[in-house]
């Protein structure tokens, strides 16, 4: 908050606070700022502090005054890029191709996303956070494995040269074991290891797509996609995700009218939704697959939360047309950077070369170190244990969302809930970041810039009762304002 005790003027704060936001890409290229008589009542300030510090920002050139309209955001990455370009004599960058069908004017902002990730807005718990909360995944069996791996002659085998091109052989057949069991019939031929889910989904964009081919995405979904995907110049079709799956009328008419050369899927506990596939829906997406020659990218990120049994395309197409992609961040380590994929037999020399040009080998310690995890059955246990904990903090954190006056446009499951706040989440968000919690809004789920009541939490990390409160409070002086 706001001081007037501070060193620095009311002013300074106020347009230190929203430009370190905008530099952060919090506050994205086109958000309109709050009008100067709401941002005055927000922080306590007089009318005539919020006009002094939105004139600091327009000095800087990180917001722009559009007549009677209020003040809105700039690109600063693309004002400064062509700011460069100029001072050297070369053309301006201009505004890259549309993606395939969306609208004009339409932006993918991932970046927020993930700097969100990464930005620690307080000490408090973070209902916009996309992963467990830290202390949940703390274990006993993950520092013990890596002193194992890394002791005496184990090191220097494991650190001193380069690991094994398609991954670790004993991660690759614990890998193989665990999908067997759900069912995905996987030889350890078939896995090749990778730094992350997200590279292991760049590795098969690389490897079946070229530049201006069609890839059908599903909407809501996770933004990051549609933006790698728009940045590897692909055309993103995006494709509505219901209940029971993806909008199949969407798809065959995608199909006809794009002939799109893949379709990337979150079949269970779908992010934002928690949405999972139902057997009739991915038996009509295989045949569209069979019928218009494109594969499939099943994202199972989830997995080790969700049911072993549950609908997976590529447990019913057994990895002929699918390519099933899944990692460790969710559940055990975010930050050693461990995913995989499973991929038909004639597509993994072609995958394991884009993944060598990416990034040589991946780091053969941590992947030993989480094979004796799996090995001994202690990934298993701890699953199971986080799988608990949740199921009692989502029913929690439902009864707290709906007494606030939220509805959940999906059926809560999962890890997130996709809640319905009844006003703008762009707007929210900024008001939540000023009393130290992140919200994830809708707009971020969606390849198309447009407002949106929704947003997404994190039912491990929305449990605190004093959230809901300073939401609840918040909702109402928007609606008011």
């Amino acid at each position: 908050m706001l001081t007037r005790t501070s060193s620095q003027s009311l002013t300074d704060q106020l347009a230190g606070r929203f430009a370190e936001r905008i530099r952060a890409r919090l506050l994205l290229p086109g958000t309109r700022l709050p009008s100067v008589r709401e941002c005055a009542r927000q922080q306590g300030v007089s009318p005539y502090t919020v006009v002094a510090a939105y004139d600091q920002l327009l000095a800087q050139g990180l917001v722009e005054a559009r007549k009677q309209r209020g003040f809105f955001v700039r690109d600063v990455v693309a004002t400064e890029r062509v700011s460069s370009a100029s001072s050297t004599g070369r053309q301006a960058l201009r505004e890259p191709a549309e993606p395939g069908p969306l609208p004009a004017g339409s932006r993918i902002n991932a970046t927020a996303l993930i700097r969100g990730m990464f930005h620690q807005a307080s000490t408090k718990p973070q209902p916009g956070a996309g992963v467990f909360p830290s202390e949940w995944l703390e274990t006993t069996f993950l520092p013990a494995a890596v002193r194992k791996v890394t002791s005496g002659k184990a090191l220097a085998e494991g650190s001193l040269k380069y690991g094994e091109p398609m991954g670790d052989s004993t991660l690759r057949a614990a890998l193989a074991k665990k999908l067997n069991g759900i069912g995905v019939p996987a030889t350890q031929a078939q896995i090749i290891t990778t730094v992350g889910a997200t590279h292991a989904l760049d590795v098969v964009s690389r490897t079946v797509l070229k530049p201006g081919d069609p890839v059908m995405v599903e909407e809501p979904g996770w933004s990051v996609e549609f933006a790698r995907l728009v940045a590897l110049g692909m055309r993103v079709l995006p494709v509505p995700r219901r209940a029971d799956g993806p909008d199949l009328d969407i798809m065959a008419r995608y199909c006809e009218q794009y002939k799109p050369r893949l379709f990337v899927s979150v079949s269970v506990f779908h992010n934002p939704t928690g949405y999972c596939l139902t057997p009739g829906s991915a038996h009509r997406v295989l045949q569209l697959a069979h019928q218009h020659d494109f594969h499939i990218v099943e994202d199972d990120t989830y997995s080790h939360i969700a049911p072993e049994h549950a609908t997976r395309l590529s447990v019913l197409d057994g990895l002929q047309r699918t390519i099933y992609v899944s990692g460790f961040a969710k559940i055990l380590a975010p930050n050693w950077r461990v995913g995989f994929l499973a991929a038909p037999p004639p597509l993994v020399e072609r995958m394991l070369d884009a993944k060598l040009l990416g990034t040589l080998t991946t780091p053969s310690l941590l992947e030993k170190a989480l094979a004796i995890c799996m090995e001994q059955g202690q990934l298993r246990r701890h699953a199971e244990r986080v799988r608990t904990r949740l199921d009692a903090a989502r029913a929690r954190c439902v009864k707290l969302a709906l007494a606030a006056g939220c509805t959940f446009a999906a059926e809560p499951a999962g890890l997130f809930g996709w809640v319905d706040t009844g006003v703008d989440t762009d707007i929210l968000a900024m008001r939540m970041l000023d009393e130290g919690y992140l919200l994830a809004p809708g707009a971020l789920f969606h390849a198309t810039a447009q407002p949106c009541t929704l947003m997404r939490i994190n039912f491990a990390t929305a449990q605190d009762a004093t959230f809901w409160r300073v939401f609840e409070r918040c909702v109402a002086e928007q609606r008011r304002s």
